[in-house]
Parts: structure tokens; C-alpha cells; sequence
């Protein structure tokens, strides 16, 4: 039987360090594959086209405990799937008991909407974690569980939506390491850059104001350090707009959280707050859904749900406008808003839920440096 799953307390998750040699007949005696490195993993990646759906499956399967989550001996693991994602799940299982005998692998209900917290048995189990990978219909990322899970020194990797297809192809077949370093390279640009203007070619002509120091670089895919929290597949750079300060109109023309929009629809914003949607049927479904969040709300902060949460831009260069968000706003060229819920990063609008739209081919502007234009990044 393997052991209980232990509580941490604030010991490093390392443990001492290790002579990687020693560490290699320690892990061949136990029966363990030797420690695939993450540039390692990443430069033997077999091309998922030449396997078959099963090989794939543990092929990315691997690639995401070994590379992104740098799963460590004895580590403990939770992954959470629900019943639309327990293949994926099981993949996962195979691939990480490989590497640990602490892994467990929960099914919950599926959940109602992105933002909805899981049951509380699951969200107790997370705490106890040190990596905690959760494939589910609906985002766990805006969570309390989540970010109880975090504070409490787990590293988590939310993949919302994840088909087969989507786990082992376009945005989850891309170089990680290459992205962490394509967005790292950006870091100078975003430096003492207050103003965000976003305009596109279908309407899009917004403004905002951003803390430079607040932009999120981690969002590369590599994921083994304790408290951090990213989406796979992963590629993005992303802030929080200054509460308030974003004016203007944004037009999504790529996606809505899991469909393609069949026209672009209009947000128009005023002082940080959607006051208007307008376009074909994705905005009747917008406007139900957050009317619906705003009714487990008090009167006094139902406007709230209309908070624009976060901004971002895709920096991977595999994913694909596919219509599932969770890949769209990686995509490289592509920017994103997300509405809704934004205690994640600090601010004041906790509403419970929290959905992206995505904008196919933007320019952004930073001050005035011009980093992406019409798609096409520059800077």
C-alpha cells in the first residue's frame, strides 16, 4: 500500500540536494525510470503524428509530469479529472505513478460553469499537495481551492476543457522551454510601461492602465517551483487592467470560452465594467450567463460580475484558434480578455465565475511601443 499523503509544513519539497548519479541507481533499484531533465524531455520528443491515439496520450501524458511538472520521488501528486476528462486522467495516472508512489487520482462532478468551486472533500485533498494537475470541463484556475492549494505551497497546472485532441496536439505539442525563454526575452519591453492600448482591424479600440511590475511571466509551461499556478497548454503573458481604469471597445472575433463566435461580439467598457454586449448569438449567451452569477450575488455587488479581469497575449507558437479558450488565447498574436472574477490577482470583484474571449489579430500598444501589430508580434 503506498503511504498516507502527509500534510506539508514549510520543509522544502527538494528535500538536500542529491548526486544526480546517485540518485539514477538510486531510482534503477527502486524500479523507477531514470530523471528525464526538462531540456531533455523536451529535445527527444517523439512527433505525436507518428503515433497511434493510446502512445500519444501517454507521450504528452509524460511530457507534462516530466517537463512541465518536474514530478519529483516521492512527491505528492492529485490529479483531478471529472467524466469528461477521464482518459486524459488515466494518462496521467500511468505517467506520474512511474516517477512517484504518491499519486491519486479523484473524479469529481463536473462542474457548472469556469470559477465553480469543487466539492469540498477535493478541495481539502488539494491542500495537502505538492503538485496538483486538475484536466476538467470548467477552469479551476479563479478558485478558492486553487489558491488555498498555492498559499499552501503546491505547484498547479489547470487545464479546462482539454480534449484528447487538444492534449496531444497544437498548443500542448510546443517547446516550453523555448516559450519560458521567448517570454523572458520580452520582460524589458513591458518595463515601466503603464498605458495598454488594443485596436483591431473589427472595432477593437481600448485603453488601460496597468502596474508594469503586475504583468505575469509564468505562464510558460514549466511549473516546479512551489505557490505556481499556470494553465496547460501554456503560452501566455497576462495583467490584471488597474481596477477602473479600462475604457472603450473590445470585439471578440476568435472564441468565447469553448465555441468560435459565429460574429464578432462588441464589449463596450466603461470604467473597467462591461456595459454592453452586443453580437449574434454568442452575446445572448454572455449576457445569460453572467445575469445567472449575478443572481447568487448581493444587489450591491452584482455589477461586479461585469469586472474585466485580465488582459493577455499568446506566445505559443503551436497553438491554434480551435475554439476551446484554454488554447485560443495562447496562441501566438492573439490577445484576450477574461470578465469576471480577478481576486486571483489581487483585486476586488469575487463573483464566482470568470470567461475569456479571444481576439484573432490585434495590435497592441505599449505606451507608445507597438509590441504586436494586426497579429503579428514585433517587439
Amino acid at each position: 500500500m503506498a503511504p498516507s499523503f502527509r500534510k506539508k509544513g514549510n520543509e522544502s519539497p527538494e528535500g538536500p540536494p542529491v548526486d544526480p548519479d546517485i540518485e539514477a541507481l538510486l531510482l534503477e533499484e527502486e524500479g523507477f525510470p531514470e530523471p528525464v531533465r526538462a531540456e531533455e524531455a523536451s529535445n527527444h520528443a517523439v512527433p505525436v503524428d507518428e503515433l497511434d491515439e493510446a502512445a500519444a496520450m501517454m507521450a504528452s501524458a509524460t511530457m507534462v509530469v516530466q517537463t512541465c511538472m518536474d514530478l519529483r520521488r516521492g512527491e505528492n501528486l492529485l490529479i483531478v479529472c471529472d467524466s469528461t476528462t477521464t482518459d486524459i486522467g488515466k494518462a496521467l495516472h500511468e505517467a506520474a505513478s512511474n516517477r512517484s508512489d504518491r499519486v491519486l487520482l479523484i473524479v469529481m462532478p463536473k462542474g457548472r460553469h469556469h470559477g465553480d468551486e469543487p466539492p469540498t472533500p477535493v478541495a481539502q485533498l488539494m491542500r495537502q499537495q505538492q503538485v496538483v494537475i486538475a484536466p476538467t470541463k470548467y477552469s479551476l484556475t479563479h478558485t478558492k481551492a486553487v489558491r488555498q492549494a498555492a498559499n499552501d505551497g503546491a505547484r498547479v497546472a489547470t487545464m479546462p476543457g482539454l480534449t484528447k485532441d487538444m492534449f496531444t496536439k497544437g498548443g500542448m505539442s510546443a517547446d516550453f522551454i523555448a516559450i519560458k525563454r521567448a517570454i523572458s526575452d520580452l520582460a524589458h519591453v513591458l518595463r515601466r510601461k503603464r498605458i495598454v492600448n488594443v485596436k483591431s482591424d473589427n472595432g477593437t479600440n481600448v485603453t488601460f492602465e496597468v502596474n508594469w511590475r503586475d504583468w505575469n511571466l509564468d505562464d510558460h509551461g514549466i511549473c516546479n517551483r512551489p505557490r505556481i499556478v499556470t494553465n496547460l497548454p501554456a503560452g501566455k503573458i497576462f495583467v490584471m487592467p488597474r481596477e477602473g481604469s479600462m475604457n472603450g471597445t473590445v470585439v471578440i472575433d476568435g472564441s468565447w470560452d469553448s465555441m468560435l463566435v459565429d460574429e464578432p461580439v462588441t464589449l463596450t467598457v466603461e470604467n473597467g465594467l462591461v456595459v454592453d454586449v452586443k453580437g449574434g448569438t454568442t452575446a445572448g449567451k454572455i449576457r445569460q450567463a453572467y445575469g445567472e452569477a449575478a443572481k447568487r450575488l448581493k444587489p450591491k455587488e452584482q455589477e461586479n460580475v461585469w469586472t474585466v479581469a485580465e488582459f493577455g497575449f499568446g506566445m505559443n507558437p503551436q497553438a491554434r484558434l480551435v475554439g476551446n479558450v484554454l488554447e485560443d488565447e495562447k496562441r501566438l498574436g492573439s490577445a484576450y480578455v477574461s470578465i469576471g472574477d480577478n481576486t486571483r490577482h489581487g483585486g476586488h470583484a469575487n463573483v464566482g465565475i470568470n470567461i475569456s474571449g479571444v481576439l484573432a489579430s490585434p495590435s497592441i500598444w505599449l505606451d507608445d511601443t507597438l509590441i504586436i501589430d494586426q497579429g503579428e508580434q514585433v517587439a
